[in-house]
């Protein structure tokens, strides 16, 4: 019995030791299946993309490989060729959403198989970071019913107030009002839809309301022919839809702050960077400048700008539209200005080019540069406002220089092609305080008896209400500058009032080179050179019937001035 006994323990132990050696067996790792390395753990942004390398080794040649995801997508973008032993392979990862606070987990898991069907893999661990940022504007439903012609009409509206600070877009289906002064933030983009209209709310000087896009902030802005963008005060019926405005374009202006767009682009002022008029110093939005030529702030076309413009003081007002050191990365293009209070575009410094503008009836100026603006404006319109209504307009163009040194650099603002129609204007052109332009192609017609081209040097004001304030000499410099071909006048047509012909005008009546006594005296030789060579030489008194430059109007006719029938007499063909 004993030894029975014995015999079958020694046959348990036996078959347990078999056992084991088997299972060990099982636990070891094929030295022939893939093998996978495991990356360092990665950190992403919610929403956010990142390629993660693998290095393999796969002593049976490479076949496949399959990536799977948690918290977000994962695909493989590179590989190593069938049948290789070692290699990379590359998976992009596109993290999902995290909690507002907080991140969120993630992995990607990545299996290798090799010719002969065996696998292996190895797994990458992903932390993923909200990106939430807390508003800093607000929006209000203020759909209200308006009684139109005796009929209830309802206004779909929402008010938007406040700093947007991230990523925002405001759609067509209702118009959106201005609450005061709405900013578009440095990182942040406001969309804005094609046939929206934003509307300004009441306000006047300091509280005017505007639309601020400020510097690294970017706006898209892009209507279409059909349906383009209007911005215009609350007190317009213009409803959801519409394109015509119900206020009086002989009477309605300066009626809320209208657009400014900010950059990083360089300016020629007192100092680098400048606060932009219109907006108190206390606002850091409202500064422009930098060095950044090709800054972009993003896109405005087909938008209609209308019933603006407001003045804080002398030297400080707001215009339709305001860039401040814009760059030419930044695309300004089928634009109009209706009825500003001030200038219908006013541009400090910078290098951005507009195109296809229309200004109609400004209060102050159609075209107003500054600061060593050196872009270029092509295809642009000028229509003064009517005579002997509620406001008359001053210049197509007033184009002051640098207001600080350029370092003998010139950066000339060019023109190339346009039509200015008069009407109320007080001059052709105002070019002041070391002017550096260059304008060629332009028409102009329909101006009063007697006005003219002025080179001015006429002791302006500059940076007026601040520690920066000075007045600068009445000095030849312009003068200079049209000598020395740094202001040109070339190609340009006058068609001239009829009572002026009568009286036998001619071209050199057109430039006057205005300077002081005794600065005209010093200057006779070059000013009569001026007025009565060089000018004539590359500009000519035109009639109706004989012009040959001027604005193409064929691609204007999305514009308000168009509706209103303001670009189809001959002198627009």
């Amino acid at each position: 019995m004993k030894n029975s006994v014995k015999r079958l323990f020694s046959l348990f132990l036996a078959t347990a030791l078999v056992v084991a050696v088997s299972a060990c067996g099982d636990d070891e790792p094929d030295p022939d299946a893939p093998a996978v390395n495991q990356p360092d753990a990665v950190t992403l942004d919610e929403g956010t993309s990142q390629t993660v390398s693998f290095n393999v080794t796969v002593p049976g040649g490479y076949a496949s490989a399959a990536a799977t995801a948690t918290g977000g997508t994962a695909e493989i973008t590179s590989q190593p060729s069938a049948g290789a032993t070692t290699g990379t392979i590359e998976v992009s990862y596109t993290a999902g959403s995290a909690p507002q606070s907080g991140s969120a987990a993630g992995s990607i898991t990545l299996t290798v198989t090799d010719a002969a069907g065996k696998t292996g893999n190895n797994t990458v661990v992903m932390t993923i970071n909200s990106t939430f940022v807390e508003p800093t504007w607000t929006t209000e439903d203020i759909t209200e019913t308006r009684s139109i012609g005796g009929a209830d009409v309802e206004f779909k509206q929402t008010r938007i107030t406040g700093i947007i600070n991230k990523d925002f877009t405001m759609t067509n289906d209702v118009a959106w009002i201005l609450n005061g002064r709405v900013i578009v933030g440095a990182g942040a983009t406001l969309t804005i839809e094609a046939g929206t209209i934003v509307k300004g709310e009441n306000g006047q000087g300091a509280l005017a309301s505007v639309l601020l896009v400020a510097r690294d902030g970017n706006i898209q802005a892009n209507g279409t022919a059909s349906s383009p963008i209007v911005f215009t005060s609350i007190l317009d019926d213009i409803n959801v839809g519409e394109f015509e405005s119900t206020l009086d374009l002989d009477n309605d202006l300066g009626l809320w702050g209208g657009v400014l767009i900010l950059g990083n682009a360089p300016i020629v002022a007192g100092a680098d960077e400048e606060q932009i008029e219109g907006i108190p110093s206390s606002v850091s939005e409202g500064l422009y400048g930098g060095s950044v030529a090709d800054d972009n702030s993003g896109s405005f076309t087909y938008c209609s700008i209308r019933f603006t413009g407001q003045q804080l003081g002398p030297g400080n007002e707001l215009q339709g539209l305001t860039l401040g050191g814009v760059g030419s990365g930044t695309t300004i293009d089928h634009v109009e200005s209706i009825n500003s209070a001030d200038d219908g575009i006013e541009i400090f410094g910078g290098t951005v080019n507009i195109s296809n503008f229309i200004v109609l009836n400004p209060d102050d100026d159609g075209f107003d540069t500054d600061q060593g603006w050196s872009g270029t404006a092509t295809n642009i319109v000028y229509i003064g406002q009517k005579n002997g209504v509620g406001f008359d307009s001053d210049h197509p163009f007033e184009l002051d220089g640098p207001e600080g040194d350029d370092a003998g650099d010139p950066e000339i603002g060019k023109f190339r092609g346009g039509t200015a129609w008069g009407r109320s204007a007080s001059d052709f052109a105002d070019l002041r305080d070391g002017a550096q332009y260059d304008m060629q192609d332009v028409y102009f017609f329909g101006f009063n008896s007697g006005v003219d081209l002025e080179l001015d040097a006429d002791g302006t004001v500059v940076n007026p209400g601040t520690s920066n304030e000075e007045t600068l000499s009445d000095d030849p410099t312009n003068s200079d500058n049209y000598a020395n071909d740094i202001i040109i006048f070339s190609g340009n047509e006058f068609n001239v009032d009829a009572s002026d012909m009568a009286n036998a005008f001619t071209i050199d009546a057109v430039l006057n080179d205005k300077l002081s006594a005794s600065l005209v005296a010093a200057k006779a030789n070059q000013i009569t050179d001026n007025e009565t060579v060089k000018f004539p030489a590359n500009n000519s008194v035109v009639t109706t019937a004989n012009k040959t430059k001027g604005a193409d109007v064929s691609v204007l006719s999305w514009s308000y001035t168009a509706m209103l029938n303001l670009l189809s007499g001959a002198d627009f063909q």
